[in-house]
This record gives structure tokens, sequence and C-alpha cells, in this order.
């Protein structure tokens, strides 16, 4: 068995009712590939390290979440959050005619398919999540953050409807790689930046040596969950017979304590749960993708196996 080849991949456009969502499906075309969902900032280059580790003969359809890379933003007036990206998961399956769904999601794209699975779990098989569970709790300080986003995210809606015929500002390919790693808390080396800048950066028209960064600005300006702990603890009840394989990286802030209570029912109500920690930050999957696959690739041979093995050894047991 070999492994996926990033080279060899198929572009890919699914229409929502406010454009569209762009996407790259992997390998095997034939069947259902697994949904790859990046995290908040990032894009579907975030997977890059990881696909030419998986086994080849699945497909793997990683996209780009609205307002993200390539994908169309979401119309002028809607506020991003948590909610609206996670109802991308059910536009997909319906646009692709899917009546169940495997789900990888990094961070933001792995809160999503908890979301989603907990909402609809009669549609999911599986899912792994990248440095993500569900912190249910919210805090007094998300109150002021929450006012915060609301007033910056309308000051971007202004921004936009009074539009720009200038070039956005544009910067060194060294400092947009150091950018992006003073911006994720230093989880994206510059060495690895490149792969998350190639959707998202543009040579200059007037510097050549320069690019710019175009993307939407509003969504780093979305609301997230506030719950409390009992709704988070009764969503991750709903999740009791799905395989759940949870990483976690060694260097990372982004799974605590306060996530004890999801894990715990989470494990103790589902034998197919697995939770690993591995070196590295919240980007994990991009700087440690050999430690991530160590994991991933196990889990994915038992809960979707090679078809065309199976269907060998149906037609040897046949002849026995």
């Amino acid at each position: 068995m070999g492994t996926l080849s990033l080279s060899d991949y198929e572009d890919v456009n699914i229409a929502v009712p406010w454009g569209h969502i762009s996407g790259r499906w992997y390998g095997n075309r034939r069947e259902r590939p697994i949904l790859a969902l990046h995290g908040w900032q990032d894009n579907l280059g975030s997977f890059d390290r990881l696909i030419p580790l998986l086994p080849d003969y699945l497909g793997i359809l990683c996209i780009d979440l609205p307002g993200h890379g390539h994908s169309s933003g979401l119309p002028a007036g809607i506020q991003y959050t948590f909610v609206e990206w996670a109802y991308c998961i059910g536009r997909i399956m319906k646009e692709l005619k899917w009546t169940k769904v495997s789900l990888m999601g990094h961070s933001m794209g792995g809160v999503m398919g908890f979301l989603h699975t907990c909402l609809a779990p009669h549609t999911v098989d599986f899912i792994i999540s990248i440095e993500a569970v569900l912190n249910p709790v919210g805090t007094v300080w998300d109150l002021s953050l929450y006012g915060f986003n609301i007033d910056k995210f309308v000051e971007e809606e202004e921004r936009n409807c009074r539009g720009s015929i200038y070039e956005p500002k544009s910067y060194t390919l060294d400092n947009l790689c150091d950018y992006l790693y003073e911006s994720s808390i230093e989880s994206v080396p510059p060495n690895r930046a490149q792969h998350l800048l190639n959707r998202v950066m543009y040579r200059s028209q007037l510097y050549p040596d320069k690019f710019y960064l175009l993307r939407d600005n509003r969504t780093k300006y979305f609301n997230d969950l506030m719950m409390s702990l009992e709704l988070g603890t009764e969503m991750s009840r709903r999740i009791w017979n799905k395989p759940y394989l949870i990483i976690k990286g060694a260097d990372s802030p982004f799974i605590t304590d306060k996530d004890n209570e999801i894990l715990s029912i989470l494990g103790n109500q589902n034998p197919e749960f697995e939770f690993h920690e591995v070196p590295g930050t919240h980007h994990v999957h991009l700087t440690n993708a050999e430690d991530c696959a160590k994991y991933i690739v196990p889990f994915l041979k038992r809960h979707r196996p090679d078809s065309k093995k199976e269907e060998v050894s149906l037609r040897m047991l046949h002849k026995l």
C-alpha cells in the first residue's frame, strides 16, 4: 500500500447560496472522501504535510471554509460564528449527495465536527480531531470580547462597502512568514508558513518583489460558542458510539483541564475513543505530521478500510 500524493488532486467548487466553497480532492475520487476542515484563519494548505502520509486507497476532500482561502465570504451583514461554519458540513453533504460523512478537523474544524456530530450523529461514521475538543464554559471576559468583535466586524463591513481601488499593503515573503509565526502564537514556524500563504498571498503589481494578503478580514471578528457546562456535557453524551480520535500537541494550550469532563464522558461511553499527545504546538499536524500519522493511519485503516481488499477477502471466503 502506498500513500497519497499532493500532486494527485482535483480542484472543486461546491455551490452555496452566497457563492462557492473551494476545495481540493486528493487521491481516490471514486468513493466518498474524508472531509478535512482547517482551523480559524488557516486554509486547506494546513493539511499539506499530513496528506502525503495517509493511505492512497482513500480520498481526502480538503476545503477552504467560508471567508478563508479561495472560498466565498459570507454575505454582507452576516457575522461569522462557529455555528455558521458548522452548517457547511451539511451543505457539502447535500450538494455532493452524501448520506454519511467522515470528518477530520484541526482546531476550529475539530469543533465543527463535534457540533455536527452531536446534532446529527446518524450522519457521521467517525471523527478525527487535531487540537480541539469543546470548551463549553464561557467567562465574564468573553462578554467584553463579544462587544469588541461586534464593533470591529461593523468597521470591516463599512470598509468593504466603501471598497478600494488601491492594492493592499505589501510585504516581503520573509516578513509574511514572520507575521504568520507571530500571529499564530509561534505555532507556525517560518519554514512551514508557505503552506498557509499559498492560497491567500498575491504578488504586488507595484512592488514585484513583495506580496500582499487577500482574505475576508471579517473572519477575525467572529463570535465563539458561549454555553453552560451542562449543555456542553449533554452534547458530548450524544456522541456515544462513534469512533473518535483526538490528538493534542504537547506544547499547546488549546486542550486544557477545562476539557477534562468532556474528555471523560467521550472516553467512558465509547470503546472506540482515542486520545493521544504528540510533541508539537497547536499546528502539530503541520509541524509534526509524522507523529500525528502514527495514530491517524491505523485509525483510518480500522474505520475506513480498503474496500478493494475487503472485496478480495470476500471472494476468497466464497471459494472456500
